[in-house]
């Protein structure tokens, strides 16, 4: 029998999940949503009340939280085990594992930043979806991270870290939510700090969930105010976001086949 954990003893475990929360600006009930669990259960969760370990992890991984580090804070004995080395990197966290490209800090520095991101929209092909996405350091993971805000559909932001080959001008966003694999294949970022490609994911078409794909562009900016959002063809900023789309495929950034 697992031995009773007060709220107490929770609070740190509790803050990281309130924290996460407001940053991807979640309602307990979108949350459980996201989550494919009961509203009642994130209020159990938030009130530091026993959880399932699943429903801990599929919180998790809504809020892009550790799992491992936040189950020990859950379970009042601290953090848990360390990373293996191979996610440690090397030169105290700079450099990122070999999977992911082995890149190193000093070498990915003008990745970070945020970043105007465009797509068509998966329901209304006729509209421009405008939003954030920040990329930043994880020396924790060793590697480059990058986090989707200011979505209208928020619960579905998406979160994740940035695969850097050495022999391709091409590179991967990938985010990765309860086995269902989102990727991103963008040209490294250029000298304007912009980076074209395409975005394939999973959308939900009626009562069906259905493979899809579209140029997708990324352009870094200091300041968002009035850009994010749905673009219509009625909006001033629609004519250079769907320029910037088009020229995505017409200048080899992405190539869209059919039969």
């Amino acid at each position: 029998m697992k031995a009773t954990v007060s709220r107490s003893a929770r609070e740190s475990a509790i803050a990281q999940i309130k924290t996460a929360m407001i940053e991807k600006k979640l309602t307990q009930a979108e949350l459980a949503d996201a989550a494919d669990c009961h509203e009642k259960t994130i209020q159990n969760l938030l009130g530091g009340r026993s959880v399932r370990d699943q429903t801990l992890f599929d919180v998790c991984m809504v809020l892009g939280l550790d799992f491992d580090k936040l189950q020990g804070a859950w379970n009042g004995v601290g953090t848990a085990t360390p990373a293996p080395p191979e996610l440690q990197g090397e030169n105290g966290g700079v450099v990122a594992p070999l999977y992911m490209g082995a890149y190193t800090r000093a070498a990915v520095d003008h990745y970070i930043g945020s970043y105007l991101t465009l797509r068509a929209s998966f329901s209304r092909p006729e509209c421009i979806v405008a939003y954030r996405t920040d990329v930043t350091w994880d020396p924790d993971w060793p590697s480059l991270l990058f986090q989707e805000r200011d979505r209208l559909d928020a619960p579905y932001s998406h979160r994740g870290r940035l695969y850097i080959p050495s022999s391709s001008m091409f590179i991967h966003l990938v985010s990765l939510t309860k086995g269902a694999m989102r990727m991103v294949v963008v040209s490294q970022v250029d000298r304007f700090g912009e980076m074209r490609g395409i975005i394939t994911t999973i959308h939900k078409h009626g009562a069906m969930l259905i493979p899809v794909a579209t140029p997708i562009v990324y352009a870094k900016r200091e300041a968002f105010d009035g850009n994010l959002g749905d673009i219509t063809p009625a909006s001033p900023l629609y004519p250079a976001y769907k320029k910037a789309l088009d020229e995505t495929v017409s200048d080899g950034y992405a190539r869209l086949i059919g039969p």
